[in-house]
């Protein structure tokens, strides 16, 4: 084995971007977003093409594999390597020029093809081509894997896009590839030249050909491209530094034409014939992969049209010519551009959605994107479902249809090793199959290591050869990225699931979508990377402690792939007690964005409580977690012993709450909110009761924040509901010692002589930070308090967000053998939803002002905001609110270290809303935490909805009740 000590140190000698040969640094890049994993050496972020040029040639003297990697979003392997891999994301990603009048534009590698776009944008360019992961992967990526996107029917591939390459070779030689031999190696032209029948007779005809080197670019009469046969190379021949790509006109107007079949090969068979009619995109997508069909036309399977135009009256013209050729079962043309995003976002996410079958089964790529001619992709699509049923396999294909591109995820079985061996026969006869038909094993990802073994099934061997040869002038020493492509590894080694552990985990959480099975959970990532977006629109939420720090294991990836390292045991050893994973999840908010937002639903913040639970049992604790995990005991004691304003007083001593706040883990930063007077229990208790109408009882629940810091949102509450006629009670507060009500209800007189106070919590802060030994007791309490109101069937309104959120889905993941639990997390609705359900018929105050703040991240992720919208309506309130997290998230933005964090996540969205709204505005924000951070962070009072439409009612009266 060769001897690599002292490789660090000389590469942090030679280089000046940063150097990570630790566990963490190599855990994050040990996958992509395919099957297989790789543990390298190390990572190196170089800072500039000397950088790179130092790094090769440190690695060529030590004979260390070097791989080249943007986005990690390469789905066939070719982002993962065992010796050192280059993350050209962190320094060079920048956009060095984009000139209008020559449509060009320089870029480096790492630059993400979003921030290319937006920058073309305004001089009204684009890149043409644009996978759906967009707003991720990056240029270098692109080029590597020749990548496609939706948009190829009228702009092609990326090698159609690229002008010429600066590059570094495995020697160190600095080359600037193009036209007319242009930057090639020694005896590369001298093997094209020698070779000119097979480069013109070996490659098959169609537009979506992506396998194996693009040899034929350099035929003469296709200018002797040497840019362009670069293109697809999979980071094997040489290293990019800089790209001159080009850019075309981007429509001034689009239109989408919505087409639906009756299943996906009628829309496979239609594709080809739109092409005719000039189309932007043609995209294909079955019902299986649609979450929900809403907004689509009626259809077991759909094609996306888009067409341009110079005004909005000309594309959609276009699209209803094409909606007037196609033979379709309904169809939709959609010309507002917001329409058309949360249509695409469908298509969009489907690249994560084929990852679960319809039944919550795993599927996995590996033949995730092979082509053919469009004209034949209705008959390769009957006999590829004909070859899944023979294997007993099953799949949804997706893609371009207009390109003959299918992606398809499999449910195969890569656990186990007769699993394993029908995933390689599956391999062998679909690439068969493919060749068949006259396609390409791959039509945009690339071969990587899951098909590069089978290219000899469609190149035959003497290309083959060509390639390898090829590859030897390039990279003599086989340096870059060995085992792709040319003498590749066999598609079924290095699977990334033979590492983890074979006996299910002992967890607390239920995990219900995954079967109770840890493992499963995290392999639900597979690094589909959404969550390294880095700017957010609407309402999205993930993950805005990524957009923060931009660092990997700040995303819900990069914590994902170190909890899979975790369980495999290498490169992060420890187990719970890793400190690479209690690292990284340091700073998730456990804002459950990535829950909603993720495609494939992964959920870092029942994650998060899992690993701190197992991390700290037995163990002393972070002074946060007792002082904020542990708050709803402690205000019930301050409750108890009436001694909120003496608090207050001592808070308002500097020298005091800073000693508090060390002593409680709290943020230097921060100002410890004031504690009210009266709980809202108290106030409750007090009131002039309400007559009782004839409405439906609602239970209230007084959530720790409303019931200690802000009892005026449930005042409110109470003063809106019941202007709607319903009848608001609270929880019950007796709590029957030795067999609960049911008990209490048999003996009566026993029960009263047992029974102690007690009240109901959601367990938020227990979970947060997970102490969920205390949680579950908490919540077990809480479901003996409220029996009386799951025998009774009402409606429990929680007006925290988090609190509704965490009955929704922490209490019956976490007591998930009580049924109990379950109907709880059915009883509850949010203040909006009460009102929508239970008192359709009333009609709120007009309120008529503008809104702004934030739509509370858990509200998004775990409760939806569809009846608040409506609510906000219907009150003549206008304006959207923003998305993201506050960045407060409970006890996140309180804890010591995290005010920089969480004041970044502030500075995305919520506060610029706020600083550009007008007097007349109301800020509304649900949130207690949302409330919190505004205040100490913009001087902005916030404002529950409940509290806007109570303060409505009491003007319309004409006073205050």
């Amino acid at each position: 084995m060769t001897d690599h000590s002292g490789l660090e140190a000389e590469l942090r000698g030679a280089v000046r971007g940063e150097v990570g040969f630790d566990a963490a640094s190599r855990a994050l890049v040990t996958m992509d977003a395919s099957n297989y994993r790789r543990v390298p050496l190390g990572v190196v972020a170089p800072a500039d093409a000397d950088d790179v040029a130092a790094v090769l040639e440190v690695c060529r003297a030590r004979g260390v594999p070097v791989v080249a990697r943007g986005g990690g979003t390469s789905i066939a392997g070719q982002a993962t390597g065992t010796g050192v891999v280059l993350d050209f994301t962190r320094h060079m990603s920048g956009l060095l020029e984009l000139d209008p009048t020559t449509r060009t534009a320089v870029v480096q590698p790492g630059l993400v093809l979003d921030r290319l776009q937006e920058a073309a944008a305004p001089h009204g360019l684009r890149f043409g081509p644009d996978p759906s992961t967009h707003s991720r992967c990056t240029l270098g990526g692109m080029i590597g894997n020749n990548s496609c996107g939706a948009h190829s029917v009228a702009w092609g591939t990326t090698a159609d896009s690229v002008r010429e390459l600066s590059v570094v070779t495995a020697r160190g030689a600095r080359l600037r590839l193009g036209r007319d031999w242009a930057g090639a190696p020694d005896g590369l032209r001298d093997l094209a030249e020698g070779a000119l029948a097979r480069l013109r007779t070996g490659f098959p005809d169609l537009p979506r050909r992506i396998s194996g080197y693009a040899l034929d670019a350099l035929l003469p009469e296709k200018g002797a491209d040497v840019a362009r046969s670069f293109c697809g190379s999979e980071g094997t021949l040489a290293l990019l530094t800089e790209a001159v790509v080009r850019l075309v006109p981007a429509p001034r107007a689009r239109a989408l034409a919505v087409l639906g079949y009756g299943e996906e090969s009628a829309a496979a068979e239609a594709a080809a014939g739109l092409l005719a009619h000039g189309p932007l995109t043609v995209e294909g997508m079955a019902a299986d992969l649609v979450r929900s069909p809403a907004g689509l036309p009626r259809g077991g399977a759909w094609l996306f049209v888009e067409t341009g135009g110079e005004s909005a009256a000309e594309a959609r013209a276009r699209a209803e010519a094409i909606v007037r050729a196609a033979d379709v079962v309904d169809s939709l043309v959609v010309t507002d551009p917001a329409a058309q995003r949360a249509l695409w976002r469908i298509r969009e996410d489907a690249s994560g959605t084929a990852t679960r079958m319809p039944d919550g089964t795993e599927a996995w790529p590996g033949w995730e994107d092979c082509a053919v001619p469009p004209a034949r992709l209705g008959a390769y699509l009957r006999d590829f479902r004909a070859l899944l049923s023979a294997h007993g396999l099953r799949g949804t294909p997706y893609g371009h249809f207009g390109d003959g591109c299918i992606h398809v995820r499999i449910d195969f079985d890569l656990l186990t090793e007769a699993g394993v061996g029908r995933f390689r026969r599956f391999s062998e006869e679909l690439a068969d199959l493919v060749v068949a038909h006259g396609g390409s094993l791959s039509g945009e990802h690339g071969d990587g290591q899951a098909r590069a073994e089978l290219l000899p099934r469609m190149y035959g061997a003497e290309l083959v050869s060509l390639f390898e040869r090829a590859k030897a002038l390039w990279d003599p020493d086989d340096l870059l990225n060995p085992g792709m492509l040319v003498r590749p590894a066999r598609l079924d080694e290095n699977l990334r699931f033979s590492v983890l552990p074979r006996e299910p985990v002992d967890v607390a959480f239920g995990y219900p979508a995954d079967g109770g099975d840890f493992r499963a959970a995290v392999r639900r990532c597979v690094g589909v990377a959404k969550c390294r977006t880095t700017t957010v629109s609407g309402p999205a939420v993930m993950c805005p402690s990524f957009r923060a720090t931009g660092a990997e294991e700040h995303s819900t990836r990069g914590r994902a792939r170190l909890l899979h390292e975790m369980l495999a045991g290498d490169p992060v050893t420890g187990g719970w007690r890793s400190t690479e994973v209690r690292d990284a999840l340091d700073l998730c908010l456990s804002c459950k964005g990535c829950r909603s937002d993720c495609p494939v639903g992964v959920d870092m913040a029942t994650y998060k409580a899992e690993f701190l639970h197992h991390h700290y049992a037995g163990r002393r604790r972070p002074a946060a977690h007792l002082s904020m995990g542990r708050l709803p005991q402690w205000l019930r004691w301050v409750a108890a012993t009436r001694t909120a304003p003496l608090l207050n007083a001592l808070a308002s001593i500097a020298p005091l709450a800073a000693a508090g706040k060390r002593l409680g883990g709290i943020a230097g930063e921060r100002r410890i909110p004031r504690l009210a007077p009266r709980t809202f229990t108290g106030w409750w208790r007090r009131r002039e009761p309400a007559g009782d109408g004839g409405g439906t009882l609602v239970v209230l629940w007084p959530d720790t924040f409303t019931e200690h810091l802000s009892p005026s949102v449930g005042r409110a509450a109470v003063r809106v509901l019941q202007d709607a006629g319903l009848r608001v009670a609270l929880p019950p507060t007796l709590l029957v010692r030795g067999g609960g009500i049911g008990a209490g209800r048999r003996r009566p007189a026993l029960a009263l002589l047992t029974a102690r106070r007690a009240r109901v919590c959601c367990g938020l802060t227990y979970v947060s930070t997970g102490q969920l030994d205390h949680a579950r007791t908490v919540l077990r309490r809480t479901l003996d308090l409220m029996e009386p109101v799951l025998r009774a069937g009402a409606p429990v309104v929680v007006l925290e967000p988090s609190c509704a959120a965490a009955l929704r889905t922490d209490l019956p993941e976490l007591l998930h053998d009580d049924p109990r639990a379950a109907r709880l997390s059915a009883a509850v609705v949010t203040f909006a939803e009460a009102l929508e359900r239970h008192a359709p018929h009333w009609r709120p105050p007009a309120v008529d002002r503008p809104v702004a703040g934030q739509t509370h991240c858990h509200q998004h992720a775990v409760l939806g905001d569809t009846p608040d919208r409506r609510l906000r309506e219907a009150a003549g309130l206008t304006g959207e609110l923003s998305g993201g997290c506050c960045g407060l998230a409970g006890n996140f933005g309180f804890e010591k270290g995290h005010f920089e964090v969480s004041k970044a996540c502030a500075e995305e969205q919520l506060l610029p809303s706020v600083r550009e709204a007008s007097a007349q505005t109301v800020i509304l924000a649900d949130g207690y935490s949302c409330r919190t951070q505004l205040e100490q962070l913009a001087g902005v009072r916030g404002r529950h909805l409940a509290e806007v439409l109570a303060e409505a009612l009491d003007r319309r009266s004409g006073g205050a009740q």
